[in-house]
């Protein structure tokens, strides 16, 4: 399954979430796509509510279909909650870590910083998006390319910094000093929903 292309903005709004976590998808326009959009269908089955949320989430951090069922089975198989491990492992794959540090103001533009080669981890070069970064990792913007305006202009678009991070100015770099914990991520994302999808 290759990579969705199409509008961010039209799959928030199908889906009820904000996949950007910023809420503009839905301020204008706060119902699904569409000649009849106004009016929603009917109830949702279990299967329907449990495959929607799995939907949120995949869109939220831009993984296909095969990507995010590989990041399901590695959570099993960790020790913990399931659905919180999930959570955890995503939050922690390098692209993820760009946007949250504030080197991009979106997830996709987060990953083609990594794909092109601006980014390092621990002073060596990663363009391996789904690279998962460990605490205490340290992730900065390679040094010729610390002039970058687009990375400029993102960090001071920046309003707020998640805890788990944190950024040297100087330096250019930021670091990924802990796990998150539950209560820092999207409260409007049920994992347990998408254990019981997988688990069906």
């Amino acid at each position: 399954m290759s990579r969705f292309t199409g509008s961010r903005y039209k799959v928030s709004r199908r889906l009820g979430f904000s996949t950007l976590e910023t809420g503009k998808e839905l301020a204008k326009k706060p119902y699904i796509p569409g000649q009849h959009g106004s009016k929603r269908g009917k109830k949702l089955s279990d299967y329907g509510v449990q495959l929607q949320e799995k939907q949120k989430i995949r869109f939220m951090y831009g993984l296909n279909e095969k990507q995010f069922k590989k990041v399901f089975e590695k959570a099993g198989k960790m020790k913990g909650v399931h659905g919180e491990n999930l959570l955890v492992l995503l939050e922690s794959r390098l692209d993820n870590l760009v946007y949250r540090i504030g080197f991009s103001t979106t997830r996709k533009g987060a990953r083609q910083l990594v794909n092109h080669g601006h980014i390092t981890v621990n002073g060596k070069k990663v363009d391996i998006p789904s690279y998962t970064c460990k605490p205490g990792d340290v992730i900065a913007i390679k040094e010729s390319d610390k002039e970058l305006q687009i990375v400029k202009s993102s960090l001071e678009a920046l309003a707020r910094r998640v805890d788990f991070v944190t950024f040297d100015e100087k330096k250019m770099c930021g670091t990924y000093v802990r796990v998150p914990q539950r209560s820092e991520l999207n409260a409007d994302v049920n994992e347990s929903l998408i254990v019981e999808f997988y688990n069906r």
